[in-house]
């Protein structure tokens, strides 16, 4: 488990740590004192033994003595990221980056600024632990790579992963990322209201396509405690992006984030055949309308013949409406199998897109937020050991 651990005489700015590091992996401990204790032997000696990721110096500390601390830190204990947290000048800069320190923090930072940083010194603890040649606790992991797909457009996909990733972000706080891989037409940057510096046209090549930390620098921060990796502002630019990147890139991520979710494009292209070649979760959004049922119809069953089928399936039934001539039965009888949630009509559901709001981050009441978040809870952990009405449904042939 990650570590934080906090020196400063300022009770509010350890509050805001305490809140920063809330939902993340790992403890924080804040030792309020004015004063370092001589060696960081003594600093790690008050603490119960857990890994020390990052370190935050100050406010309130001496400066100079900070410095010190930090220069000694980076020649011990270089796995640890020092933090040095001040108002400073322009003249800090270069002594602090002499004493290896990892960052500089305004003591005024709100709780989302210090998330964000806390989250990049933790990835580049992680970085100098692995080139050090020693093991990240609990080793590589793999978090769960969720496609949202569908054959057709229009049915509502990127308001859906959207919404999962900010319902998952409830219980994994900074532990999701939002991937667009509708390279031509994304709206995932106008769905989370996002002016992304860097896209997925950056992230495929260069230092990020080998280091985890510098891909982690190129994601979009969103204030629901989620990242995100918007579409190339240029769609000229997927030509330069083949499917192995895209794979890459997704194992990239799998290994730093517990939740991937991928917003496909339409259809069954190379980047999306890639992406369900690894993903454990295969989310299919259909409208109640007889050509995207056909077509979720299609998909399935080609994607059936070529096993890249993920085990948990999970189908979904937008803008589902008992006047639309369809019932229920009418659309799973079409598709072979039983739809899992279903989202009726919902004027709400659109506008918190064009506003740039997910519904589950407004936490507006309407007809589709149960659904959203019936869809969420199916991937909690232990979400299969529950009794569930419909686990068991019967089979449609």
């Amino acid at each position: 488990m990650s570590r934080f651990v906090v020196i400063t005489p300022d009770a509010d700015f350890g509050h805001r740590v305490r809140q920063a590091t809330s939902g993340m992996h790992g403890g924080v401990q804040v030792i309020q004192a004015d004063y370092l204790p001589p060696s960081p032997d003594d600093v790690l000696r008050t603490l119960s033994g857990e890994l020390v990721e990052v370190l935050l110096l100050g406010p309130g500390l001496n400066l100079d003595t900070s410095i010190e601390m930090a220069s000694l830190f980076d020649l011990q204990y270089p796995e640890v990221s020092v933090v040095l947290v001040t108002n400073g000048s322009a003249d800090i800069a270069l002594p602090a980056m002499r004493a290896g320190i990892r960052d500089l923090l305004s003591p005024d930072a709100d709780v989302d600024a210090i998330r964000i940083m806390m989250e990049r010194a933790s990835l580049a603890a992680a970085s100098r632990r692995r080139g050090l040649g020693g093991s990240v606790e609990g080793g590589s992991h793999s978090g769960r790579i969720i496609a949202v797909m569908s054959p057709k457009g229009g049915v509502g996909k990127t308001t859906v992963s959207t919404n999962i990733a900010v319902g998952l972000a409830k219980f994994a706080t900074m532990g999701v990322v939002v991937v667009d891989l509708d390279l031509q037409f994304g709206d995932v940057a106008s769905g989370l209201m996002l002016e992304p510096e860097k896209t997925i046209a950056d992230a495929v090549v260069g230092a990020a396509a080998q280091d985890s930390m510098v891909l982690k620098s190129y994601l979009s921060v969103h204030p629901a405690g989620i990242y995100a990796l918007c579409a190339p502002l240029n769609p000229a630019q997927i030509e330069n992006i083949s499917a192995d990147q895209i794979g890459h890139l997704l194992d990239q991520l799998a290994n730093e984030f517990e939740f991937v979710v991928v917003d496909t494009a339409p259809g069954l292209g190379d980047h999306v055949l890639a992406t369900l070649d690894r993903a454990t979760d295969a989310v299919w959004v259909c409208g109640m309308d007889i050509p995207s049922i056909r077509g979720l119809r299609t998909g399935l069953g080609i994607l059936n013949e070529v096993g890249l089928v993920p085990s948990n399936r999970h189908v979904v039934l937008n803008f589902a409406d008992r006047k639309s001539g369809l019932s229920l039965q009418d659309v799973e009888a079409t598709i072979g199998c039983p739809v899992d949630i279903t989202l009726p009509r919902s004027r709400t559901l659109p506008f918190s897109t064009n506003k740039g709001v997910p519904l589950l981050q407004e936490g507006t009441k309407d007809p589709a937020t149960k659904g959203l978040r019936s869809l969420v809870e199916r991937f909690q952990p232990g979400w299969d050991s529950r009794p569930h009405k419909k686990l068991h449904r019967r089979a449609v042939v």
